[in-house]
C-alpha cells in the first residue's frame, strides 16, 4: 500500500474512534421531567432519589437541588444569573456542567427543554439533568433568532456511590456538541461567539472550587459552528477526566469532599499528534525517494 494511501486510512481510523466515543457521551433517558420554556428560570426543590454529602452541605445529607436553565444546578437557593461568573466568587455551592445563558423560551421549535429525571447508570442509582440530547436540536442561548445556526448539548449526572461510604457520590459533566459560549445579554454577537464566556466546574461557595481550563475564556470550549474556525483549545467534547468516553469529565465525590485528579486528559491531541506523525513520516519517505531517484 502506498504511504500516501496508509496514512489516509490511519487518519480516517482514527477519526471514526474519536467519533464513536464522542457520541457516546451524552446517556439516554433522565429525561422524564422538564422545565417549561424560559429564559433564567429553575425548578423548585427536586428530589435526586438519594442523599449526597457535598462539602457537608445541609448537614452532609443533601436529597435535593435546585436546577437552574443556565447551565448548573445549586443547593441553597436558585440561581437565575445568566452572565457566568468565577466560581471562586459564588456564595452557594453550585455544581455547573456549562454555566452561561441558556434560553430554552423557543423550544420547542428552535431549542430543546432542559429535562431531567432518575436513572441508572453502571447499575447504581442515578439523577440526571439534560440541556438538549444526543443527537438533538440542543439548547439555544438569549437571544437566538429563528435563523441561528449555533446550538448546545450537555449534560449532568449524579450517581450514587453508597458501596463506598454513606453520602459519597460521582458526578459527571458529558457534553455532544457545544457552538456557543454566551448569550447576548452577556456580551456576545447574534450568534452567541464572544463576551463573557461560559464556566464550567464546581464550587462549595467558599474556598473550595474547581474550573476547568478554558472557562470564561472566549473560543476555548467551542468544538464547530460560526464562532471558531476549528475546535477551541480546551473543546469540551475533545477531551475527557477519569473517563475513556470523549467529551465525559467524572468527579469523585468521597467523605464530602471532591478527590478525582483534576488534569483532563485531551485525546484528540494525541490522535492529531499521531497524524502529524504519521504525514511526517510519510514526508520522510517520500524525501528519501526522491532524493535516490
Amino acid at each position: 500500500m502506498k504511504p500516501l494511501i496508509r496514512l489516509t486510512v490511519a487518519l480516517a481510523l482514527l477519526l471514526a474512534v474519536t467519533s464513536t466515543a464522542r457520541a457516546a457521551a451524552i446517556l439516554p433517558g433522565f429525561g422524564g421531567s422538564s422545565l417549561a420554556a424560559n429564559d433564567d428560570g429553575s425548578t423548585g426543590l427536586i428530589p435526586l432519589g438519594f442523599g449526597i454529602n457535598f462539602f457537608g452541605v445541609n448537614g452532609g445529607n443533601t436529597t435535593q437541588v435546585y436546577l437552574n436553565n443556565n447551565g448548573n444546578i445549586t443547593f441553597l437557593n436558585p440561581l437565575s444569573t445568566f452572565t457566568p461568573f468565577g466560581l471562586l466568587t459564588a456564595v452557594q455551592p453550585i455544581i455547573a456542567p456549562f454555566f452561561g445563558d441558556v434560553d430554552t423560551s423557543s423550544a420547542p421549535g428552535n431549542s430543546e427543554l432542559m429535562t431531567y429525571g432518575a436513572g441508572t447508570f453502571d447499575g447504581r442509582a442515578a439523577f440526571g439533568v439534560n440541556w438538549g440530547t444526543s443527537g438533538g436540536i440542543g439548547v439555544d442561548y438569549f437571544a437566538a433568532s429563528a435563523t441561528h445556526t449555533n446550538s448546545n448539548n450537555f449534560q449532568l449526572i449524579i450517581v450514587e456511590r453508597f458501596d463506598t461510604g454513606a453520602g459519597n457520590f460521582d458526578f459527571m459533566f458529558n457534553y455532544d456538541r457545544i457552538q456557543w459560549e454566551a448569550g447576548q445579554a452577556s456580551g456576545s454577537d447574534a450568534q452567541g461567539c464572544g463576551g463573557s464566556s461560559a464556566r464550567v466546574g464546581w464550587t462549595n461557595g467558599g474556598a473550595a472550587d474547581f474550573e476547568l481550563a478554558g472557562s470564561g475564556v472566549n473560543g476555548a470550549f467551542l468544538d464547530s459552528g460560526t464562532c471558531v474556525a476549528g475546535p477551541g483549545p480546551n473543546a469540551l467534547i475533545l477531551s475527557s477526566l477519569n473517563s475513556t468516553v470523549l467529551g465525559r469529565y467524572i468527579f469523585n465525590v468521597r467523605e464530602g469532599g471532591v478527590v478525582t485528579p483534576l488534569t483532563p486528559v485531551p485525546e484528540p491531541a494525541t490522535l492529531l499528534l499521531l497524524g502529524g506523525g504519521l504525514a511526517a513520516m510519510t514526508a520522510r519517505r517520500r524525501g528519501r525517494r526522491n532524493a535516490a531517484k
